[in-house]
Formats: C-alpha cells, structure tokens, sequence
C-alpha cells in the first residue's frame, strides 16, 4: 500500500514538472528564445 502511495505521488511529481517546464518553453518570444530555453533546460539534465 505504501509503495503504491509513492508511485502516485511520484507520478503527479512529474506530471506536475513536466507542465511547468512546458508553459517554460511556451512563453518562448521566438525560436530562437525558445531554443535558448531548450538548450538550458538540457544542460541541467532535464531530457525532453
């Protein structure tokens, strides 16, 4: 029961990062901004 707690709490975790890095990159101005975003987001070891 316990492990099954975690899980769901670590999947909302993610569901949760994953939207917030995406309106990140959303609200890029440009391409070239939003390629900036992406290329920050990268190099600290969020994989897309």
């Amino acid at each position: 029961m316990l492990a099954y707690i975690i899980e769901k709490l670590s999947n909302w975790f993610e569901s949760a990062e994953r939207t917030r890095r995406e309106a990140y990159l959303a609200s890029s101005s440009d391409i070239v901004d939003l390629e900036k975003r992406l290329r920050a987001l990268e190099s600290n070891g969020y994989t897309l």
